[in-house]
């Protein structure tokens, strides 16, 4: 197949290589411009386009596509460039720019979109910090048939994945990076043999973008869905709360469901033991991160900041 691939952070770089890899040609790339990243604030390419660099295929940046939009030149020469490739189909995965009718009609084979949910449920930006943060237990990933829509279009293939109890986004969004890749691949291996399913009415829920501010903790919540925050928000935001005016970020912790205080107060804080009262039950906390600091586990946290039973977590 001659494949256009629009796509921009890792989870859709990896999906580009393991097209790559099954033989299909790739002639065009569409990503994000590139963005200030690291502590120098450098551009810093994406992966997909750092990944079609090593291979020489040629990566379009457009800030838009919408033709009559506020960049009007870059949709144009996007346009041009779409045209001269001549593809038999576009493969979409998470790019960052919603796509106009006239790309969706494009290629005579339209533009399949590789999801990280089992959709109708999860539609939308985030969805597999969603589906941490709300407890599901099996999520998955879904090939579809692109339409106006946002992630509603007719779905093509689907693949589950089970969500472990321990799993972060980080690690969950690795598994579902590869099964994406591989689904996209078969898919693509008997195009002819794809079956267009609607996608139900009931069911639908959606994914919306993480903001920085959901990263504060609120003790009030059940420790179970404090938890899952945490976990949901592994590597970003990542939750915090404050503590004698630093921003500390808890990345890792166990419910106590059994115990019980006044939400924020501290229970326990000796050897590896640092306990805090939920709404409903109580956190362990495992593994924490001052301001500047590293990752470092709760016996090393306390032995910093000594005598914390008794005080309250902001």
């Amino acid at each position: 197949m001659r494949v256009v691939f629009a796509g921009t952070p890792e989870f859709a770089a990896e999906a580009l290589r393991q097209l790559l890899a099954a033989g299909h040609s790739v002639p065009l790339v569409l990503t994000q411009p590139d963005r200030p990243a690291g502590r120098g604030m450098k551009l810093t390419p994406s992966p997909v386009k750092a990944l079609a660099l090593q291979h020489g295929i040629t990566v379009a940046q457009p800030r838009s596509l919408r033709l009559d939009g506020k960049y009007p030149e870059d949709a144009a020469a996007a346009r041009d460039a779409l045209q001269a490739t001549a593809p038999d189909v576009m493969v979409v995965a998470a790019y960052g720019l919603i796509l106009p009718q006239w790309v969706l009609d494009l290629p005579p084979r339209g533009c399949l979109n590789i999801h990280a949910s089992l959709l109708p449920r999860w539609r939308g930006a985030a969805p597999i910090h969603r589906a941490i943060e709300a407890g599901d237990a099996l999520t998955g990933i879904t090939l579809m048939q692109m339409d106006a829509g946002l992630d509603t279009g007719d779905m093509l293939l689907t693949a589950e994945e089970a969500i472990r109890p321990d799993d972060t986004t980080a690690a969950l969004h690795d598994r579902l990076a590869a099964l994406g890749g591989a689904l996209c691949v078969q898919g693509l291996a008997a195009p002819d043999a794809l079956v267009r399913t609607p996608q139900p009415a009931e069911g639908v829920t959606y994914a919306h973008k993480i903001e920085k501010h959901e990263a504060a903790i609120d003790w009030s919540q059940p420790a179970t869905q404090v938890e899952r925050r945490v976990r949901a928000f592994d590597p970003f935001p990542g939750a915090s709360f404050t503590l004698a005016g630093e921003v500390v970020k808890l990345w890792a912790a166990e419910v106590l469901p059994g115990a019980a205080g006044t939400p924020g107060q501290v229970l326990q804080a000796e050897g590896q033991r640092l306990v805090v009262a939920c709404g409903e039950g109580a956190l362990a906390l495992r593994t924490l991160q001052r301001p500047g600091g590293r990752r470092i586990d709760v016996g090393t946290f306390l032995q910093q900041r000594p005598g914390l039973a008794g005080s309250t977590l902001g």
